[in-house]
Parts: C-alpha cells; structure tokens; sequence
C-alpha cells in the first residue's frame, strides 16, 4: 500500500481533531440542551482532561456521553499530535542537515552525483560508499530525503533537471554524473543540462529501451546502462554458463571482501620507471597479486599483458588479489614514482 505523505496524514489529524470537537458540541446541545459556548467548553476541558469542573450537574445521557468523548478523543489526540510533532522535528532535522551539507558540497571536488534515489540509484550509493567516494544524491521526493536521513548520505532534495538543483550539487566540480531516473525523457534532460554546466563531465545513464540509449548518447552520455538488459543476460548466463558465472561473483570490486579486482592509475612514473617493463617490477613474485589487464594511454585494453609488456605513464594496471596484496602493490608502484 502507498505510503500517505507527511501533509496528507496532518490534514487527517486535523481533520480528527475538528470531528471529535464537532462531536462533543453537538452532543452536548442535544442530550444537556447547552448553549454553543457551553457546549465548547465542555467538550474542550472534557477532551483535554484538565480536571475543571462542569459548568452544571450532568444527566445520565450525559455523562455517558463523556465518557464516550474521552475514551474517543485519545486516539484522535495521540495520532493528531504525534504526527504533528513528527513533521515539525523532520523539519527542523532535515533544515539542519541541509545547511551542513551545502556547506560540504561547496568544499567537494571529484565528486559524484547521483540523480534518483530508487533501487538503482541506492545501488550506485552502496558501491561508491563501499569504495569510500564522495557523492551527492538528488531526489525530488520529500519523504525519501527524509527517511533516508540517517544513512549519512548527502541529499539534495529537488528537481535534478534544473540548473539550480545540479548547481547546489556542484556539479562544475564534479568527476561524474549518474542519473537514474525512472523516466528516459527526465535522464534526457538531465544529461542535456548537465552537459551544458561541465562539457568535461562523465555521465552514465539508466535507459529502459533502445531507442531511448541512442538519444541519450546523441546528448552526450558516456556510458548507457539498461538494467533489464543487464539482469536478463545474467539470469540466461546463470543457465548456460552457471560455473562462469559463480566464477565471476567471487570476483568482488569491494575492497573488504576476501578477492577483489581494483585499477590502478599509473599517472606519474620517474624518468627510470618510464622504461620499466610489468615483469621488471615483479608484482607477483613480491606481493602476489596478478596483473589482468592493462590499459594503454591511448585508451587501448589489453587482456592478461605480458611481462614485457611496459607500463608508461598516464596508463592502468587492473589488479587481481586480496586486499593486502593489492596495497602492497600499490605501495611498490607508488614508491617508483
């Protein structure tokens, strides 16, 4: 069932609270013949139990009908109240949190932004905390924003379409931007606007048909992910090539986990270490991880590089092994520089 929003349950509270006033007036008039603003007061000191005395002495008729106000206006008032309380504490939680973080947004750089807070969108918020990089969600839902609060996550609420919106993400200064919207049309905006703010931003894209992934290319995405794609050829793989597949989930890009595949960016190597071959730095022998793959600078992948193969700057070695291996590797590598 929908969840109500924070507005809808206040305006039914509300509403409780002026029936069960209604009520208590009308019963009072009818059964002990009193006035409009005897009626009032009767039903307010009887709702509220302040313990005042009665303005006169109560018939039969109307004294069970005040013990049927008072039993009725506890449930009214505990709802009333509390989801009351509630909205004004989000609030004035959800203002604080708001003002530290634009305050840490305007110090991020390199950072991502998430656009869409559903069940991709807090997918891509897990992998990249794992990873610990920094990164910003926007979502326009109020009661998202809210609930997800506690998750140490910086959120923005509003429209990620906006210039405005992607502004107070800092998007000028941004690594990445990964929007996953439901909607293609809303991503198709996004990336348009986004593009316009940083040409030099990387931007990847939910699609949810074909036809929609070559528009969002044609805006300028760089990366196009349609996950029914994604989970179908999966689920088919799991049946042909089941083993594969196992194989392949043992291979976790999560540092914490036991093996993990990582990159790393050769981006500065010494005037000795520009000559220096992947079998010359003896990563397996000292450290035991395996190199896989090597990116050329140019951009060019080669699968399980031999080790003549020579490591220039500005490239990428991608790494498989635990998680002590690869921060030896690390080590090794950063200390040629």
């Amino acid at each position: 069932m929908e969840r109500l929003s924070s507005r809808t349950k206040i305006f039914i509270g509300v509403l409780m609270i002026l029936g069960i006033l209604v009520l208590g007036v009308s019963g009072y008039m009818i059964i002990e013949g009193d006035n409009f603003l005897n009626a009032l007061y009767m039903t307010v000191i009887t709702i509220s139990t302040v313990g005042f005395g009665e303005i006169h002495k109560l018939s039969m008729p109307g004294k069970i009908f005040t013990m049927v106000l008072i039993i009725s206006s506890f449930t009214t008032y505990a709802y009333a109240l509390t989801t009351i309380s509630t909205h004004f504490f989000e609030g004035q939680l959800k203002f604080f949190l708001r003002g530290h973080g634009s305050k840490y947004i305007k110090k991020m750089q390199n950072h991502v932004v998430i656009c869409g807070y559903g069940r991709n969108g807090q997918q891509v918020a897990k992998e990249l905390k794992a990873h610990h990089h920094e990164f910003v969600v926007i979502d326009h839902s109020h009661e998202v924003v809210v609930k997800n609060l506690d998750k140490t996550i910086v959120f923005i609420e509003g429209d990620s379409t906006h210039d405005e919106v992607l502004l107070k993400a800092n998007i000028k200064t941004a690594k990445a931007l990964i929007t996953t919207l439901p909607v293609d049309a809303d991503n198709l905006y996004v990336v348009l606007t986004a593009r316009a703010l940083n040409p030099n931003l990387e931007i990847i894209s939910r699609a949810s048909s074909e036809s929609s992934e070559t528009k969002l290319r044609m805006a300028g995405v760089d990366n196009v992910v349609m996950p029914e794609r994604v989970g179908g050829a999966h689920m088919a793989n799991l049946v042909t090539r089941p083993d594969v597949i196992e194989f392949m989930d043992h291979l976790s890009v999560h540092g914490q986990d036991p093996t993990t595949l990582e990159e790393f960016e050769c981006s500065a190597l010494s005037d000795v270490d520009k000559a220096k071959t992947i079998g010359e730095y003896a990563i397996r022998k000292t450290t035991g991880a395996n190199i896989i793959g090597y990116k050329t600078p140019d951009g060019r992948f080669i699968l399980n590089p031999t080790p003549d193969t020579r490591v220039m700057a500005g490239s990428k070695l991608f790494v498989l092994g635990t998680p002590d291996q690869i921060a030896n590797m690390k080590n090794i590598l950063k200390s040629s520089k």
